[in-house]
């Protein structure tokens, strides 16, 4: 199978060539890491925080025998690895091993339940799984069934009692295997590691990426905004099975010898200024709903912030309440950008010298975005498209999903996004939604996004969502769910300003009918709003 994927692969584009990028046909992704050793930094420091420091040198030592112990267990080429992992340093530990050796690893999300993890072990065939000690009991007889699991390695703790066969514990394991080991000779166009899809429009789907892939998007979109030196320190407090998360801590940092901070754990607001006050990192990567709920936070105006040069969003929209929230606690901008696990990272983005409040940003260097009408056609300045992207870091397809690439991943090595946008004169672009969202109410088109847009602006409001509802008659409408800053003493009162608020600021219609209160939106394990969830209130 690796062979045919590289056969999909198309030749270098266009994006490629303009930010001169080139690697040699043989090439193995784990020379992120390992480069940093051939440049002599051995003895500079990789990671910090509460889970631990290393060095270069140390975490090459870990990779090593990790891809050693890998391989003691039978595996073959190509073959796939489960790590089921918080952000500690056992994590990029054992990816660059996998990598190394020639095996794949799987980045998941720890809040998947059995059933589901079930479905990811099953669907890629993977026989190894690496968890933390605190997630081994995910592993259980529904989680285990028909599937191809023989090993689970865990780390940060002590085997617990689960339905896992032959479960190992990593700190003795890992002693017996030698801290050397050669690349593998993998072509830059074979598998390196694989991420799932949120899975919130059917099935999740298994993401394939190329051994070249990491080093595509840090040349593309690292060096072109974030611009990292060797004294930097990032923080990313997206997690790194999030593909966000996963460039801003491992592919960036350490193809530019910084250091990265890892904070293992749920990210309350106490934990992360603590962490940027005791560590001081000069990068932070954070998402709308976690800058809401920063400058929000108690004790937000008594930290420290001085270390930070630069403040990073993805994800989601990012409102002026939000931008203006952050700035008035920090002194920094927040630059916010777009991206997806099918590009592995971010394709539009603002830049310190170049940015407009609420456009996802400008193309990054390295990527073809286009917007086209629902014919294929591309649209003028002002006017509304479909996003398409290319780049060398896109996906080439998704695995045993012929049916979904096909949808996706088009002629000629684009993606199309699905995602509505308008681009200005000046090359920035605005998201408008989803191509399938819109909806009839009253007679009227209504976009669920411009309203949340508007609602997220009001003065009292938290963070919202706005989404479409089915009345009972069939027909549509609208339905606001909000958290306020203070809890509202009059429901009723409240819902008719802030009806009336979105009256005054849009079209009369488009108002939601219905206004639910809440304490906190529920989040997926990324950080977003969890749209399932709050379709099911």
């Amino acid at each position: 199978m690796s062979n045919e994927i590289r056969d999909q692969v198309p030749a270098d584009g266009a994006g490629a060539r303009e930010i001169g990028f080139a690697i040699p046909q043989v090439y193995n992704a784990s020379r992120v890491l390992f480069d940093n050793l051939a440049r002599g930094c051995g003895d500079k420091v990789a990671l910090i925080g509460p889970a631990g420091t290393r060095t270069y040198a140390e975490l090459c030592t870990e990779a090593c025998r990790w891809g050693n112990g890998f391989a003691s267990l039978g595996l073959k080429r190509g073959d796939r690895v489960l790590l089921f992992l918080d952000d500690t340093p056992a994590y990029p530990a054992a990816f660059f091993g996998a990598v190394r050796a020639g095996f794949v690893p799987l980045l998941i999300n720890t809040l998947t339940p059995p059933d589901l993890l079930q479905f990811y072990l099953a669907d890629s065939g993977a026989a190894v799984a690496v968890a933390d000690a605190e997630f081994g009991a995910r592993f259980n007889a529904e989680a285990c069934k028909d599937t191809a699991l023989h090993t689970l390695v865990v780390v940060n703790g002590a085997v617990g009692d689960h339905a896992a066969p032959n479960a190992v514990s990593a700190a003795g394991w890992l002693a017996q295997f030698p801290a050397e080991l050669a690349e593998a000779d993998t072509h830059r166009n074979e598998m390196a590691l694989w991420m799932y899809s949120s899975g919130s429009t059917g099935r999740p789907k298994g993401i394939v990426h190329l051994q070249h892939d990491m080093a595509y998007s840090d040349a593309a979109f690292a060096q072109n905004v974030l611009k990292l030196m060797p004294d930097d320190i990032c923080f990313s407090v997206p997690k790194i099975f999030f593909a966000y998360g996963f460039g801003n801590a491992i592919t960036f940092p350490f193809t530019a010898g910084a250091t990265t901070l890892l904070l293992p754990g749920q990210p309350k607001p106490a934990a992360i200024f603590s962490a940027i006050e005791q560590y001081r990192p000069t990068v932070f990567f954070g998402l709308p709903t976690l800058y809401t709920s920063l400058t929000k936070a108690d004790g937000a105006d008594k930290s420290d912030f001085s270390s930070l040069r630069m403040a990073l969003s993805a994800a989601e929209v990012l409102s002026a309440e939000v931008f203006n929230g952050w700035k008035t606690l920090t002194g920094l901008d927040i630059l916010e950008g777009l991206g997806s696990t099918e590009v592995l990272h971010i394709y539009l983005s603002n830049r310190p010298e170049r940015k407009k409040l609420g456009a996802a940003g400008l193309r990054v260097p390295g990527y073809e975005v286009a917007l086209r009408d629902k014919d294929g056609r591309d649209v003028a300045d002002d006017e509304e498209g479909i996003l398409w992207v290319r780049g060398d870091s896109n996906t080439p397809l998704y695995w045993n999903r012929p049916d979904k690439s096909a949808e996706t991943i088009r002629q000629g090595g684009w993606i199309y996004t699905g995602d509505r946008f308008v681009r200005d004169a000046d090359g920035f672009h605005f998201f408008r939604g989803r191509a399938d969202d819109l909806i009839k109410i009253s007679g009227q088109w209504v976009y669920p996004l411009e309203v949340e847009l508007c609602l997220a602006d009001h003065p009292d409001i938290r963070e919202c969502a706005v989404f479409a509802a089915e009345l009972p008659d069939r027909r549509m409408t609208l339905k606001a769910v909000v958290v306020m800053n203070s809890r509202a003493a009059d429901q009723r009162e409240t819902t008719r300003r802030l009806q009336d608020y979105v009256k005054g600021k849009l079209l009369p219609y488009k108002y939601p009918r219905e206004v639910i209160f809440i304490d906190e939106l529920p989040k997926t394990g990324t950080g977003k709003i969890d749209r399932q969830a709050l379709l099911r209130m």
